[in-house]
């Protein structure tokens, strides 16, 4: 019988259970360092054997066991260990103790299976007869798992800092699972120094346990000098060989093969892996019996693996290069590394091939010849795949080299000019570098020039201007129709797509179809899926968010089918974007995070990511989590964010600085980024940013800069077809409104800006922009209720603030700041225009369509706070709320005064918390809520006394 070491466990408990159960037989096999003692102990601890005698006995030892008479006195549990070392006498012994043993009695017996003398009989060659009432059980150990590799890991490390998944990963590849030579190697990744930081690279080369060591060393050196040669040949192909693979590497016949192989498994030297496949049983072992094969053998024993090695189908090229290196044939290894990233390359594994090449470029001494031909492959990886820090560094090095070709040096300047610029932001140096690839490669390598000339079309980098990129167009256009390269022309329409999306040319979506997306050249392939993720990150940012579906599937298809990893990611990037506006918030904080950690060694490649996090968590009030996810959380500086992206951000932060009230720093961070959009000429990228710098510069005084703004902007979009820029002037054009009419005390000028707020609302809804339309949808009714406020028509219902005795909105900060109504994003309808329609100041008082302005006003701003809670929004639905408060009627039937809530928090209580434990401080929910920093504090103390909270940390978990 078989069974679990759980139910093994079990059965032996049964065995006591019931002094008249028969007795039980427990067989526990396991190789070397699978925790067979370990078990034992656990048998010994078992809580359900109470009463019951433990007897040790340890094979091979001085003392042997028991007395054959002396241990069935009374009920016992025999723990036999190691009978694998016992010799004839003892086993003869140990077969009568078993063969006695009575009931309520157990016995538990471990042995090595691969040190038995007789396979698969650990009580020795002659087959027992076991009594008929003994139960026979077997426990077969086996390694652990990943799992229980990473709880060991954490336990002797001591944290999760170190336990990464990489050095999980590679313990458990490292060391088979086998718990001993887990622990062990763990130990000495504990001891070094410096300390352990969870790298694959710093378990690889940590050693090998000396436990580990001598028991293979010991296996391997039992055997004949004739045999030894087979397990060096195991030790220097270090995995699972077939047979024939392990006699022909270590330089012997068939027969003496044969013979050597079959030592080498009796002796547990060698383990059977798989199917005809064999090898060390801990794969660590290898580097021990390795290192001590004498040189020249060694080397010999490299030079028949690569032999061996280049005869496979496929062919393991990598493998291969590292026996011809080891060999000390640097010739054939280069070759055997060019063909394994070649190899690795064309079946889209360019990771693969990036960190092959930069070790091997990174060695002294490479031939001039070699490295012209290696380096570029590494590039062109590079530039394709994903980047690391380390292939900038090589390139940067390389580029230097005097002895380069000038068509090498120009091909790996232009890849680096890509590798700066799309996938490591830094702009500046990466469009120097391209432009000197350009005329580097004019002369000798005309379709390469083009491709630098092409990666200059690209509009995204700030600095250049959208002339300078049209020129760069013309010139890119002309040298791929020179070329003759189709692959070539495609980059280039790529760029021509993104660049014509960017401002909204009219010829934009004709281009696009254009893109050869049924090519079935890969290159060509490569370059439609570039230009149709282009084209849908352009669609993102002009709104025409119901192409992008479209536009991304397809591209995304053929990223993948082409093996253009970077196009993918950047896809995603897309496509969080395209969530995030168009009001798929459920989970998204999540997909945004996982996005950055999956791209952790680029974070350039996750920008889009980190201001969508951060765009998430200033809706939620999350205030400090919103300037950490805008800022890059410190990876790169934001100033090097692409175009559209760094204007949203700073949209966002300024939006943030208003609602702390610091006007003049909104205002200052309102003309440094503008500059930047303004100096690029793409005005639809202006769409994120133009409400809020509109605001900061009025409610700063600069009322001059905030209508040049307003009229750059009306003036650079021109007829240009990009809806959600549209609907950004518009609202732009209401801030502005607002602010003035605040200002002059003018409720006609009031209810004015709010029909435009409605018509930036509006166009929002049509796109879709759930946040945008409540967010506008919002400053439209804020702007009803200060019109009718300042025109003297307001009553403060009873919901009005328990601050302001006039009961009315505080209207002294235009649209979209936390001291206004900063907007918030709903999902319903654009906010419907008054019935009675916007007031003519030359018409006479109307008391009647006014009310109904104000209740329609009021509706308006109850969708809104609905919406922004179904969103998450928490600050945005908190701010309508309050403002609610302040013109809300009474309710019908309502008695007077206000309802007690002695044990359980206010309304307003509640709301005063949420916005605390998001991490507010009370000067801000103070302009949130139009209180006195003092009520908040109160209500704050109020809500921690009910609650039981200790700090407002606490009061996070308490609501």
């Amino acid at each position: 019988m078989i069974a679990t070491c759980g139910s093994a466990r079990r059965s032996l408990a049964r065995a006591f259970a019931d002094r008249d159960a028969g007795p039980v037989l427990l067989f526990v096999e396991g190789s070397a360092g699978l925790g067979k003692t370990h078990l034992l102990r656990e048998l010994a601890e078992l809580p359900e054997t109470p009463g019951v005698a433990r007897l040790w006995w340890r094979c091979g030892a001085e003392g042997g066991g028991p007395e054959e008479d002396e241990a069935w006195r009374e009920p016992t549990l025999l723990l036999v260990d190691d009978v694998h070392r016992a010799d004839e006498d003892e086993l003869r012994r140990l077969r009568r103790v078993l063969a006695g043993l009575e009931p309520g009695s157990a016995a538990a017996v471990t042995y090595r299976p691969e040190e038995l003398p007789v396979p698969g009989m650990p009580l020795g060659g002659t087959a027992m007869t076991y009594p008929f009432r003994l139960t026979v059980l077997r426990d077969r150990l086996a390694p652990w798992d990943e799992e229980r590799v990473r709880r060991a890991a954490a336990e002797v490390l001591g944290g999760s800092e170190s336990c990464t998944a990489e050095a999980v990963s590679a313990l458990r590849e490292r060391t088979g699972g086998v718990p001993r030579a887990v622990v062990d190697l763990l130990a000495m990744l504990r001891e070094q120094r410096p300390a352990f930081t969870g790298t694959a690279a710093e378990v690889a080369s940590a050693g090998v346990p000396t436990r580990l060591a001598e028991l293979v060393l010991s296996r391997t050196y039992a055997l004949s000098p004739a045999h030894r040669p087979l397990v060096w040949a195991a030790a220097v192909l270090d995995g699972p060989a077939a047979r024939d693979e392990l006699i022909a590497v270590a330089g012997l016949g068939a027969v003496p093969g044969s013979d050597a192989l079959l030592r080498a498994l009796e002796s547990a030297a060698l383990a059977e892996l798989g199917e005809g496949r064999y090898g060390f049983a801990v794969p660590l072992a290898a580097a021990a019996v390795r290192d001590t094969v004498p040189g020249p053998v060694r080397q010999d024993l490299h030079r028949r693996a690569a032999r061996v090695l280049s005869r496979g189908q496929p062919v393991a090229w990598a493998a291969v290069g590292e026996h011809h290196r080891a060999a000390g044939e640097y010739r054939g290894w280069l070759r055997a590394v060019e063909k394994a990233a070649e190899s690795a390359a064309s079946s889209g594994r360019h990771q693969e091939a990036i960190t092959l090449l930069e070790r091997t470029l990174a060695t002294p001494g490479i031939p001039p010849q070699a490295r012209a031909r290696l380096a570029p492959l590494l590039a062109r990886n590079a530039v394709t795949g994903l980047r690391s820090d380390q292939t900038v560094e090589v390139l940067e090095q390389i580029v230097r080299d005097a002895d380069l070709p000038p068509a090498v040096r120009g091909e790996l300047r232009l890849d680096l000019g890509l590798m700066l610029s799309n996938q490591m932001g830094r702009f500046e140096e990466g469009w120097r570098v391209l432009e000197v690839a350009a005329a580097e490669l004019r002369e000798v390598r005309s379709v390469l020039a083009a491709r630098a000339m092409a990666a200059l079309v690209t509009p995204y980098w700030p600095g250049a201007s959208l002339d300078v990129h049209r020129g760069w167009l013309i010139k890119a256009s002309a040298a791929a129709d020179d070329s003759g390269d189709d692959a070539m022309r495609t980059a280039v329409l790529a760029n021509h797509v993104g660049l014509a999306m960017s401002w909204a040319d009219p010829e934009a979506w004709d281009l696009v179809a254009q893109l050869p997306v049924q090519s079935t050249d890969p290159a060509c392939v490569r370059q439609a899926a570039r230009g149709l993720c282009n084209a849908a990150d352009s669609a993102v940012w002009l709104g025409f968010y119901r192409r992008v579906d479209g536009l991304l599937t397809e591209g995304r298809e053929l990223a993948t089918r082409s093996g253009a990893p970077y196009t993918e990611h950047s896809a995603s990037g897309t496509r969080l974007l395209q969530e995030f506006w168009t009001g798929q918030w459920l989970g998204l904080a999540k997909r945004c995070e996982e996005f950055v950690a999956d791209t952790a060694d680029m974070p350039f490649l996750s920008s889009d990511a980190y201001v969508v996090r951060g765009l998430l968590a200033v809706a939620q009030g999350d205030w400090g989590e919103a300037r950490s996810w805008l800022s890059q959380r410190g990876t790169f500086g934001t100033e090097n964010l692409p175009v559209p992206l760094g204007a949203t951000a700073a949209g966002a932060v300024i939006r943030l600085t208003l609602a702390r009230q610091e006007v003049a720093d909104a205002a200052e961070q309102a003309r440094a980024a503008w500059t930047v959009v303004a100096e690029k000429g793409v005005w639809p990228w202006a769409a994120e940013l133009a409400p809020w710098a509109v605001e900061a510069l009025a409610r700063a005084g600069d009322t001059a800069t905030a209508h040049s703004m307003v009229r750059d902007f009306a003036q650079g979009l021109g007829e240009a077809d990009a809806p959600a820029a549209r609907a950004a002037l518009a609202w732009s054009r209401a801030v502005l409104a607002e602010s003035e009419a605040l200002g002059e005390g003018r409720p006609d000028g009031l209810l004015a800006a709010a029909e435009t707020y409605r018509k930036a609302a509006a166009a929002y809804a049509e796109l879709p922009r759930p946040y945008s339309q409540a967010l506008t949808t919002e400053c439209a009714g804020r702007c009803v209720l200060a019109a009718d406020a300042t025109g003297g028509g307001g009553e403060a219902g009873d919901g009005g603030s328990d601050e302001s005795s006039s009961g009315t909105a505080a209207p002294a900060a235009p649209a979209g700041s936390a001291g206004s109504a900063s907007p918030a994003r709903p999902t319903g309808s654009a906010g419907p225009v008054s019935p009675a329609g916007p007031a003519d100041p030359a018409d006479p008082a109307d008391p009647a369509r006014d009310r109904a302005a104000t209740a329609s006003a009021i509706a308006e701003l109850e969708s809104c706070a609905q919406q922004f809670t179904d969103l998450g929004a928490v600050w945005d639905a908190t701010r309508a709320r309050a403002l609610l408060r302040t013109r809300q009627p009474a309710k019908k039937g309502r008695p007077p005064g206000r309802p007690s809530h002695s044990d359980q928090l206010s309304p307003r209580e509640a709301e005063v918390a949420q916005l605390a434990s998001s991490g507010l401080t009370n000067r801000e929910i103070a302009a949130t809520l139009h209180l006195s920093p003092r009520t908040v504090e109160q209500h704050i103390a109020g809500a921690m006394r009910k609650t039981g909270a200790l700090s407002r940390r606490d009061l996070a978990h308490r609501l």
